[in-house]
Parts: structure tokens; C-alpha cells; sequence
């Protein structure tokens, strides 16, 4: 069993705290697990009965009749039996409880959902409720005003580097070379050969990713466009784009017309799913954020892998995509850095120019500017590499992450060098 010691110790920390716990994140990722198993056999561990742990799993055939809310709030409160014990309530795929007219209202349009369970239950002053949840819109503005503030998310990923490593039990260059190709969904590592991997991955796409959007959304007479929008966007993980430029390059491409309002509103689709993060740009020195364009990263790089049928593999992209899930990993705010200066031309004219940073990561007061590299073995190239960073003035630290298997140093302008496979491993890295 992999402990996934970080999102236990935040069930913990915020166990009977009066909020509602909501773990969010892609399907597969391991949200039921950590429920149902490894926090449900911490709370045997510190003395709570399995009477005293409500678990429901809304997704499984057997409990349809709890997608029903008003069936949902009259089972869990059958199920509580005394009121001296806290109960724990899990509550498994919770979108999945119908929203219904209110029956006893039957002149008014009122519905009746899962907050509106949620927000009873909450009454009870022995229960203790813990929600998953496949999509952000569970999350919406609006179910979070009807919370009133009651609502406390836990975003779960897939494996981060580490965890994989855990239950990997191999070297660790094996292992690296097994998560770059086939990211940290949990079931990977139970799947012995490329095949096997490769049919796992890319049926999440297709039977449940997909499905789950097209039926939710009522576009399944395009899913083809959706394909080819996860196709382009897989191709180019990492790449400053838009959706106008998503939109030209469907025009040149596959000759098909469709607009930039659709293809944003594909891409929000595949973020409500968890699939795909967005980062936007940060310009340092101005303190201001530019609106377009942005990158779009995978929330796990075999995903991105298997829809590209294992083609593209170029390690500094993918290298990229997994340096920024292990920052959110690690709670930070990402961002992708811009840092503009005024040099001359060879004709002595002055021009703008503007430098990337690979991701600004913020957490409170803390500050971290991160770039992803391949090698800096050639002194020119390190020096181009790190010629954004030394642009930056102030004092927050500076980090140049290779590919290579290196000692840890520092070079003579405090800027700290290391290698991907220690950068991931160790936590204060």
C-alpha cells in the first residue's frame, strides 16, 4: 500500500473541524482509496469501529437508489445509531446524486440536490463528512456560496515522483524512466507490460475521461473534435498557446472551422475533469499577470503520453509537465515567468525583450524561480539557460532543474543546480 503520507496528514489535521472535507481530483487517482482504505484503517488505529465509519460509493450500481438526495439523507441518518460516538461519513462520486424537484413543493421549481444533503447532515453534531469528487463543478461559485464557507477542498493528484517510487521497488533510473513514459495513476503499477500499460491509459481516455465529458455536457455528436483538441494540445504540452491559435491551427490542419469561444470552452471542459491545468503568464518585474497567451499541462504525463501513442517523448517537455504537478504537489501557486528588459540591436536601436522562466512558485511568503533543463554540461549552453534568472534582482532563490544525475552546487550567482530524480525525491529539495 502506498501511504500517500501528505494527503493523509491533511485528512488528519482537518478531521472534526466542522467543514465539510471535498477531495477533488481526476477520476482513477486514487480519492476512493485514500478514503475507504488508508484513512478508514487510521481511524481503526486511533480507536473508532467500523460502525462508526458511514461509506458510500454513489458511482457503484448497487447504491443508484442513494443518487436520489432525499434518499441519500434518510440512509445516513438511519445509519447513525447513537449520539455520545462521532460518526465519519464518506460519501464516494457525490456529482453523482441527482438534482430533483423538490416533491413537496410540488407549484414551486425549487430543486433539491447534494448540498442541500450535505448542509443537513451537517446539523448532526456527531458527523463528520468527507465528499469526493470527479469534476469542479461541485466546486462552482455557487455551490461554494450555498456552503457558506463550510466547505474545506483537498485536491488529490496522481502519483507525485515519490509516491511512485514507493511502490515501485526497483532502481531509481528504472523508475524514472517508468513515470516520465507512463505518469503515477495508481493502477499503472499493477500493469505488467508496455501493452498492458499503454491499453490501461489510453481506455481511461476514452471510456471514462471522454465519456464522463460528452454525457455531462451533451456533446457527444463531437467527440472527434475533442480528440483532436487533446491530440494538439498533448503535441504541444508546455508551448505558449491560445485558443484563437488552437482554432487557426484546426483551420490549417484538419480544415475544420470552429470558433475560439468553442475551443475555450472544450479546454474548460477538460479542466473541470482534472485532466488539464493552466498556467498563466507572470510578468516578474512588472508584478502583473498577461492574459494570453497561456500553457496547458496534463495533470499526469502518461495520460499525455498514451493519447500521443507513445511518439512524442521529448524528455525536456515532459520533464516540464511533471516539475510543475510536483509543485502543486507541494501546495505552491505556479506560474510561467516573463522577464522583459531593453538591449540594442546590431544597429544600435533599442528593442524589448522578453525571457521565459520555466514556473514562478509562490506558497505565502515564500518565492521560488524554477527552470527545467536537460543538460548545462557545456558552459554556453547553461549560461543561455540561465540567462533569465539572472535577470531577476531580487533575493528569492533561483533553482536550474537537469536531467542529469548531479551533485547538488551552487554557482557564483547563488543560483542552485539538481538533478530531476532528487528534486522530486527529496521534499525540501
Amino acid at each position: 500500500m502506498i501511504e500517500r503520507k501528505n494527503y493523509l496528514d491533511k485528512l488528519i489535521r482537518k478531521k472534526e473541524n466542522g467543514l465539510v472535507k471535498v477531495i477533488t481530483g481526476i477520476r482513477r487517482c486514487g480519492k476512493s482509496y485514500l478514503l475507504f482504505e488508508i484513512y478508514h484503517k487510521y481511524l481503526n488505529s486511533i480507536g473508532v469501529d467500523d460502525k462508526h465509519i458511514i461509506e458510500l460509493a454513489l458511482d457503484d450500481d448497487i447504491n443508484i437508489r442513494y443518487r436520489n438526495p432525499l434518499e441519500l439523507g434518510q440512509y445516513i441518518r438511519s445509519m447513525i445509531k447513537d449520539k455520545e460516538n462521532m460518526y465519519y461519513i464518506f460519501l464516494d462520486e457525490i456529482q453523482k446524486v441527482a438534482e430533483i424537484k423538490n416533491p413537496y413543493l410540488p407549484d414551486s421549481n425549487e430543486k433539491i440536490g447534494f448540498v442541500d444533503v450535505v448542509l443537513g447532515l451537517m446539523k448532526i453534531p456527531n458527523a463528520d463528512i468527507y465528499v469526493t469528487g470527479s469534476n469542479s463543478k461541485m466546486l462552482s461559485s455557487d455551490i461554494l456560496t450555498e456552503f457558506r464557507g463550510r466547505g474545506d477542498e483537498i485536491r488529490v493528484n496522481p502519483l507525485s515522483f515519490s509516491e511512485f517510487y514507493e511502490g515501485f521497488g526497483g532502481e531509481k533510473s528504472e523508475a524514472w524512466r517508468e513515470y516520465y513514459t507512463y505518469g503515477g495513476m495508481p493502477l499503472v503499477l499493477l500493469q505488467k507490460t508496455h501493452e498492458d500499460k499503454s491499453r490501461y491509459l489510453e481506455d481511461l481516455f476514452n471510456k471514462i475521461y471522454l465519456d464522463d465529458i460528452m454525457n455531462r455536457n451533451n456533446i457527444a455528436c463531437e467527440k472527434t473534435v475533442l480528440e483532436d483538441l487533446l491530440n494538439i494540445i498533448s503535441s504541444s504540452v508546455g508551448s505558449l498557446t491560445n485558443p484563437l491559435k488552437l482554432s487557426k491551427t484546426f483551420k490549417s490542419i484538419k480544415n475544420i472551422s470552429i470558433s475560439d469561444d468553442t475551443i475555450a470552452k472544450y479546454l474548460d471542459l477538460f479542466i473541470d475533469a482534472f485532466m488539464v491545468y493552466k498556467a498563466y503568464r507572470y510578468d516578474v518585474k512588472g508584478r502583473k499577470y498577461i492574459g494570453s497567451p497561456l500553457k496547458y499541462y496534463f495533470s499526469d504525463i502518461g495520460l499525455r503520453n498514451a493519447r500521443l501513442n507513445f511518439r512524442q517523448q521529448e524528455e525536456n517537455h515532459i520533464m516540464e509537465n511533471i516539475i510543475y504537478n510536483e509543485l502543486l504537489y507541494r501546495e505552491y501557486n505556479v506560474d510561467v515567468g516573463v522577464v522583459e528588459y531593453n538591449n540594442k540591436d546590431s544597429e544600435g536601436k533599442s528593442k524589448r525583450t522578453s525571457l521565459e522562466i520555466d514556473f514562478v512558485a509562490s506558497k505565502g511568503s515564500e518565492k521560488l524561480y524554477i527552470q527545467s533543463v536537460l543538460t548545462v554540461a557545456e558552459e554556453s549552453k547553461r549560461l543561455q539557460e540561465i540567462n533569465s534568472l539572472t535577470r531577476v534582482k531580487d533575493s528569492f532563490k533561483k533553482i536550474v532543474v537537469v536531467k542529469d544525475n548531479i551533485i547538488p552546487w551552487y554557482d557564483e550567482k547563488g543560483i542552485y543546480y539538481i538533478g530531476i530524480e532528487e528534486f522530486l525525491l527529496e521534499g525540501d529539495s
